[in-house]
């Protein structure tokens, strides 16, 4: 076996380890894996590097752009919004979240759609009564499969470059419609008549609504943050009085936050860290009471007996809870509440953290946040208002004031949209240009200015596509994908192109459901392509079968960061999308392979 072929194979084995076991970030593994091939002499220095000047990269940096125009103009604040408002019974909710996410995902980036419709599905959910543990899954599934049916997912727009690099003809974007759009139609026949009778009926954050509270759950005791309040009254002689909260100590000594000061009859829950503390100050603490106790030696503090405690209680006419979600490309992720001074940052408390199905309501300050996490957190309306303006937070709420900061040239950011679209459709052998040209309209008009075009950016997603698509080459180059090209014609190739068809669709379908879809699209591109040119098929067709597979990342959370982005809100297990998940992938199966019997593989 030759040197090349070795190296490339445990290269590209050792980053699918790493992708898996998910202990190093999927795109500095993607940067390893192009620098490891390049330094090993499989590939020459330019090629090693050539991910970052290929048509696919650009054109994800466009849509990232066009996306964030749209955003900031509120283009897509406003069709969510005005079609979830169709919405009435579960059902009928079911298919228009559904609708929705896949209609924004054949223009918006997966995670950036899901994103984007998050704090209006959890409004919606409020304003009809519908649990959102019955509403997010449909999301997400929506806004996933909605990328078969478009040219703009980051996997089919690497494997429509790996074509163009083979000789053929790239897939433009109308040729996703034949298949894509009765696989989206029959992933919402099947939620709306189905699936979602598998998913539970209500969130574990949902399961203490209070029934005084109307429509919308009580947070506090849904975060189960009863047992970690309780109240202290400040004694005579104690240190801390005329102590503004910043030098207390409380937090680093004690591991307790005050949330909230009852003084004098009146309760101040509005607090910044120059809040002085008085005698008889009685103090709420966030906390473990016990612990607390224990520490508390001196003693500080006069203990008060325990309340049940309850949303209003940590409220005001100025102050509110609310629940926020660490965005996608968040810069807090990985980063601890203590090390980004979040509560001096945004003038905010975090009251508690819920990540996946359970609460974290001690030692936050520590507490290394990541994708998916939601903050409960205490503010007044303003600095919510402010915090909502912030890409790293999604806020699940409707304020006042749509978070837009161009209105006036939402009807310039539309032209500039569609006018984009129509030339890609046109002129498909120029894409790239066309999309980039469109974004830098976006800038030029002042839609956008370059530092928030910078900004909106998913570069993680850019440098998984550039760090990846030279394992595309050295796959090629070295034979690998003509050794398993053949494998794969030698077995089902006699039986003719529906079979290998069918092999294709089912082996990116499993590869999916663990692994990055753009990884599993600069893997099986070029497998397909050879294949093709090995048994005389079409190597489009082969192509398109890889493309719908890798838009059914949803039987396992690991499959999309959208399914994690709606796990915590919705308090999903990996068993949830299994059960609702799994029926789905094979009915698609069957679904896509119909319609690319009917399109391209007959």
């Amino acid at each position: 076996m030759d040197n090349s072929l070795i190296i490339t194979l445990v290269i590209l084995t050792a980053a699918i380890i790493a992708f898996l076991t998910d202990r190093i970030p999927a795109d500095l593994v993607a940067l390893l894996v192009a620098v490891a091939l390049g330094l090993s002499g499989v590939l020459t220095p330019d090629e090693s590097f050539s991910g970052f000047s290929r048509a696919a990269v650009i054109i994800i940096i466009a849509i990232f752009i066009l996306a964030e125009a749209l955003k900031r103009t509120g283009v897509t604040d406003w069709v969510g919004s005005f079609l979830l408002k169709m919405g009435g019974s579960e059902r009928r909710l079911t298919i228009v979240v559904m609708s929705v996410g896949a209609f924004l995902s054949l223009f918006m980036n997966n995670i950036a759609a899901a994103a984007v419709l998050l704090p209006a599905v959890s409004g919606a959910s409020k304003r009809s009564g519908v649990s959102t543990s019955r509403l997010l899954m449909p999301l997400a599934f929506g806004t996933v499969i909605g990328g078969a049916a478009t040219l703009f997912a980051t996997a089919n727009i690497i494997l429509s470059s790996l074509l163009r690099d083979s000789g053929s003809a790239g897939l433009g974007i109308p040729e996703f419609l034949w298949v894509g759009l009765p696989v989206v139609i029959a992933s919402i026949i099947y939620m709306s008549v189905y699936g979602r009778t598998l998913l539970k009926g209500e969130s574990m954050l949902e399961r203490t609504q209070a029934p005084n509270r109307g429509d919308s759950a009580d947070l506090v005791a849904a975060y189960g943050l009863g047992g970690n309040l309780f109240r202290a009254r400040v004694p005579e002689n104690s240190f801390l009085i005329d102590r503004p909260l910043e030098e207390s100590t409380l937090r680093e000594k004690f591991g307790v936050s005050v949330v909230a000061i009852e003084r004098e009859g009146r309760k101040l829950v509005s607090l910044s860290p120059n809040t002085e503390i008085r005698q008889g100050d009685v103090l709420v603490f966030e906390g473990d009471e016990e612990d607390f106790r224990r520490r508390d030696v001196e003693p500080l503090m006069e203990h008060l007996p325990s309340e049940q405690w309850k949303e209003r209680d940590l409220e005001s006419r100025q102050v509110e809870i609310v629940e926020a979600m660490i965005a996608p490309r968040s810069r807090l992720i990985g980063e601890s509440l203590k090390s980004v001074n979040f509560r001096e940052k945004y003038g905010l408390n975090v009251l508690a953290i819920w990540r996946l199905d359970s609460e974290i309501a001690t030692n936050l300050g520590e507490e290394k946040l990541q994708f998916g996490d939601a903050l409960l957190l205490q503010g007044t309306r303003d600095r919510l208002r402010i915090a909502a303006a912030d890409p790293d937070l999604i806020m699940l709420m409707s304020l006042d004031e749509p978070q837009v900061t161009a209105p006036a040239k939402a009807r310039a950011a539309v032209m500039i949209f569609v006018a984009t679209l129509v030339l890609a459709i046109a002129f498909p052998a120029i894409i790239g240009p066309v999309m980039m040209g469109g974004a830098l309209a976006m800038m030029l008009t002042r839609i956008l200015t370059t530092e928030q075009a910078y900004s909106s950016i998913g570069w993680r997603s850019v440098f998984i596509v550039a760090g990846m698509l030279p394992m595309g080459i050295a796959l090629v180059k070295t034979n690998a994908a003509g050794i398993v090209g053949q494998y794969v014609a030698a077995t089902f190739g006699g039986q003719g192109v529906v079979m290998v068809g069918a092999a294709l669709v089912l082996i990116t379908m499993l590869l999916v459901q663990i692994m990055n879809t753009a990884v599993v699209a600069t893997i099986m591109g070029p497998v397909a392509i050879n294949i093709a040119q090995q048994a005389g098929f079409d190597a489009r067709a082969l192509v398109m079968c890889v493309a719908v597979a890798s838009a059914m990342a949803f039987v396992t959370p690991l499959g999309h960061p959208v399914n994690v982005l709606v796990m915590g809100p919705a308090g999903y297990s990996f068993k949830d999308f299994l059960r609702v998940g799994f029926p789905l992938a094979v009915l698609l199966y069957f679904v896509s392979m119909g319609f690319l019997y009917i399109f391209w593989l007959s």
